[in-house]
C-alpha cells in the first residue's frame, strides 16, 4: 500500500490518509456586524469540495481568537458563540465525508489590520474596518506598517485566555484537531524571534523567556482540549536570517519543549517574520526542516511547501522525512488531488456516491 494513503492515528483520532490541507486564508468573512468573522457559503463550498475530493484532514484557515487578532477585517474568528454555531455546518459535512476537521487558532500581532491581498494588502485604519495592532515590541513589520502597541504583561495574560476560550469554542463547533499558529510572523512567532522581540522582561531576551508566551498558550489550550484529541503547532522553522532571527536549531529545541507540553504534531513551515529575507524556494524546499525535527526529537511532523506531485509526496513519507504532507495551492488548483494521487499510487480514498462514475 502507498504510505500516502495509510491511516494515521494521533491520540484517539484516526485520519484516513496523509494528504492534508494546509490552512489558507480566504479573506471572505463579514468585517463587522452580527456576522463578523463567521464562515459563510464560500467557506462551506471551499472546504466541502476538498473533503469530497478525498483529503484526509483539513485545517481551516487562520481563525482569530479576538477581533484585533485578525490579519484582515475579512478573516474568520472564533471569539463568540455565533461563529461557533456557523462552523458546525462545515465540521458536520467534513465529518460525514470521513475527513477530519481541524482549525488553526491565531493572533496576527503586528501584521494585523491589513486589506485583502487582491486589494493590495496594505495596512488599513478605522475608516476601512481596521484597528491598532499589538506586538511584543513596538517594531513595525515594514516601513509601511504602523508601529504596534507593546503588550503589557496583563494584556499577554488576557491573550493567553483568549486562546483558551477559542479552543473551547472550537471543540463545541465540532473540530477534532486544534492547531496553534506560531509561524509566519504573527504574534506567537513575534515573541519567539529575537528579530521582533526586544523585550527585557520575562517575555524577552533569553530563549526561555521568548518561548514563554507560546508555551503558556499551549498549556491554556491543552487545559480545555480533550486528552483524546490531538493538538498541532505550526512553526516557522527558520526566518532565513543569518544571525538575528529564529533558527533551525531553535526549532529542534522548541519541538522537544512543545512535545513535553502536550503538542502532538509540528506543522513545519518557514519565514514570514522578516520581509527582506531571501528564501530559496523550490519543490519541497521546507521538507528538510521537518525531517530534522522528526529525526532529532520525539515530535511527529507534517511537511509543507511546494509539494505538488503524488510521487514527490510518497517519497517524502516513505523516506521518513515526515508523517504527513500538507498541500496548499495545489489543493486550490485541484480539490480532488487526493483521488487522483490514489489512482496513480494504487491507494484508496472514499469517493462520494454521487461521483461513482469517476472511479
Amino acid at each position: 500500500m502507498s504510505t500516502l494513503f495509510e491511516p494515521y492515528t494521533l491520540r484517539d483520532v484516526t485520519i484516513p490518509n496523509r494528504v492534508w490541507m494546509a490552512p489558507m486564508c480566504q479573506y471572505s468573512a463579514a468585517p463587522d456586524g452580527p456576522g463578523a468573522g463567521a464562515p459563510g457559503d464560500w467557506h462551506f463550498a471551499h472546504y466541502a469540495a476538498r473533503a469530497a475530493g478525498g483529503t484526509g484532514l483539513i485545517v481551516v484557515e487562520a481563525t482569530a481568537v479576538s477581533p484585533q487578532g485578525r490579519i484582515s477585517p475579512y478573516d474568520l474568528g472564533i471569539w463568540n458563540d455565533a461563529q461557533t454555531e456557523a462552523f458546525r455546518r462545515i465540521t458536520a459535512f467534513l465529518t460525514s465525508r470521513g475527513t477530519v476537521p481541524a482549525i488553526q487558532l491565531a493572533h496576527a500581532g503586528r501584521k494585523a489590520s491589513t486589506d485583502r491581498p487582491w486589494e493590495g494588502g496594505r495596512p488599513v485604519g478605522p475608516e476601512a474596518h481596521g484597528w491598532q495592532p499589538v506586538a511584543p515590541s513596538p517594531l513595525p513589520f515594514t516601513r509601511n506598517h504602523p508601529v504596534p502597541d507593546e503588550l503589557t504583561t496583563e494584556q499577554i495574560r488576557e491573550i493567553v485566555g483568549l486562546f483558551r476560550d477559542a479552543a473551547r469554542r472550537a471543540l463545541a463547533a465540532g473540530f477534532e484537531v486544534a492547531e496553534i499558529h506560531g509561524a509566519h510572523g504573527y504574534l506567537i512567532n513575534e515573541f519567539l524571534s529575537p528579530h521582533s522581540n526586544h523585550r527585557t522582561d520575562a517575555y524577552g531576551g533569553s530563549y526561555g523567556n521568548r518561548t514563554r508566551f507560546a508555551l503558556e498558550v499551549v498549556d491554556a489550550v491543552r487545559e480545555v482540549w480533550p486528552d483524546d484529541k490531538p493538538l498541532f503547532f505550526r512553526v516557522s522553522a527558520t526566518e532565513w536570517l543569518e544571525e538575528s532571527g529564529w533558527t533551525a536549531d531553535d526549532t529542534v529545541r522548541f519541538a522537544a519543549d512543545l512535545h513535553a507540553h502536550g503538542v502532538d504534531l509540528l506543522d513545519v513551515s518557514t519565514g514570514g517574520n522578516a520581509p527582506g529575507a531571501h528564501i530559496p524556494t523550490g519543490p519541497g524546499y521546507q521538507v528538510p526542516f521537518a525531517a530534522r525535527v522528526r529525526s532529532e526529537t520525539p515530535m511527529p511532523v507534517a511537511a509543507v511547501g511546494l509539494i505538488t506531485d503524488a510521487g514527490q509526496a510518497e517519497k517524502i513519507l516513505a523516506a521518513g522525512e515526515a508523517d504527513a504532507v500538507l498541500l496548499g495551492r495545489e489543493l486550490l488548483r485541484n480539490p480532488s488531488w487526493a483521488r487522483h494521487a490514489a489512482r496513480e499510487l494504487g491507494g484508496t480514498v472514499r469517493v462520494p456516491d454521487q461521483y461513482h462514475l469517476s472511479v
